[in-house]
């Protein structure tokens, strides 16, 4: 019969598991049976659901079984995974299992293996050489012939983040819709207060940075929390770097005076300048040690040690010498810096964000701050479901926070 159990887990009533799970079966034209339904009652009590899921083909009940799988029923007649391994590089098998970015398990050889390195849209990759057992999450792009892959939906375990009972916190898992109508000083002030639990405790803290932060005036503010400390990697593109350059420069921004918001003349062509004077020195390092570059948001990075990403695209002028052209290249160091950080801030940049997003792990703190609705829409409709959405201008949240933390 085309019927499998599944079991749910955790504060599944708090976290809208069980209600989603139930949307998700009856939405694409199964049925269920609910067989089993343990309430916790206390806070610190999970709850526990066993649910038998049919439907009218096997095709139609694979289709059930992966979406629900993406919330974190698991199939309650546990088998091992299956292993197909790749007859070419960058080719996966054909019914290959395709990643979500929360916590993964898969049961293989009896044991159930944290998959390694985790994000979303990516394949597991089982490596049990001379015992190894170990599990790793990989883009296509790195598959090599004879790699070991998870088909199917056997054997995997995913454990998505939860809302916790009780109090709730600015980073509670689906925290809220997408409105500009939200307390933002209130939401600004627990940012601030996450920012400085985490590197309180020694962690890290990435900004996701584009060139609107130059235009708004803050350039100098975030330059000003590099130096202090709380930023320790910057992810952007060949325009945020030129305009602060330009600014340091010149003072304008896109050609406009940042400080008097004046259009100046020939201001059109600084961006371009700023991108000569730094081939002139070779790159943005050199032109810090030469003295040509003396502030700004590349000048803190250089002279505090903090590492900076710009992924080149096809509208850069240029680009600066330091912009990497390969954006899989790009992606590449991003990845490796992303496994690494504890909370990331995403400001006015919608394809670095996104593009940020998809190799985050669900478990890492988020937030998006962007004037358009659209791009903090568009990253929990990839799949970022984690991500913290504060819709304003730059200039407001810029200023508040570096205030908040500078108190």
């Amino acid at each position: 019969m085309n019927q499998r159990e599944i079991i749910l887990s955790g504060h599944i009533i708090d976290s809208l598991i069980l209600p989603n799970t139930l949307d998700i079966i009856m939405d694409r034209g199964g049925d269920f049976k609910i067989m089993d339904l343990d309430v916790g009652k206390r806070k610190s009590d999970v709850s526990r659901a066993k649910i038998v899921v049919s439907a009218d083909s096997p095709s139609l009940l694979n289709q059930i079984l992966d979406e629900l799988s993406e919330i974190g029923a698991s199939i309650s007649e546990i088998k091992e995974v299956e292993l197909v391994a790749s007859l070419k590089d960058k080719v996966a098998p054909e019914d290959f299992y395709s990643t979500t970015n929360h916590i993964t398990h898969v049961l293989n050889n009896g044991d159930w293996l944290l998959v390694e390195d985790i994000e979303m849209d990516c394949m597991i990759v089982i490596d049990d050489v001379k015992g190894n057992n170990k599990a790793y999450c990989k883009p296509i792009g790195k598959i090599k012939k004879g790699d070991l892959i998870v088909v199917g939906r056997e054997g995997i375990k995913v454990t998505p983040p939860e809302r916790a009972r009780g109090k709730q916190g600015v980073f509670e898992f689906m925290n809220s819709e997408v409105s500009s109508e939200k307390p933002l000083m209130s939401m600004i002030r627990k940012i601030a207060s996450e920012i400085k639990e985490i590197k309180g405790k020694g962690g890290k803290i990435a900004i996701v940075g584009g060139p609107a932060i130059v235009h708004t005036g803050s350039a100098d503010l975030l330059a000003q929390l590099i130096k202090n400390g709380f930023i320790d990697v910057i992810f952007a593109g060949n325009a945020l770097a030129t305009h602060d350059i330009e600014n340091a420069l010149y003072g304008t921004s896109l050609g406009v005076c940042v400080k008097t918001g004046e259009v100046v003349s020939r201001g059109h062509t600084h961006h371009m300048r700023a991108i000569n004077v730094i081939n002139r020195s070779g790159s943005i390092k050199e032109a810090v040690k030469d003295g040509t570059l003396k502030e700004g948001i590349m000048y803190e990075c250089v002279k505090n040690n903090v590492p900076f990403v710009l992924a080149g695209s096809i509208r850069d002028d240029g680009p600066l010498p330091d912009v990497i052209t390969d954006v899989i290249e790009a992606q590449e160091i991003m990845r490796e810096y992303a496994k690494n950080v504890d909370m990331v801030i995403m400001i006015a940049t919608m394809l670095h964000s996104i593009a940020t997003g998809n190799i985050l792990p669900s478990r890492v703190k988020s937030v998006c701050v962007d004037i358009n609705p659209a791009t903090v829409t568009k990253l929990a409709d990839r799949g970022s479901a984690q991500v913290l959405s504060i819709v304003t201008d730059i200039g407001t949240f810029l200023p508040t926070l570096y205030n908040e933390l500078e108190s």
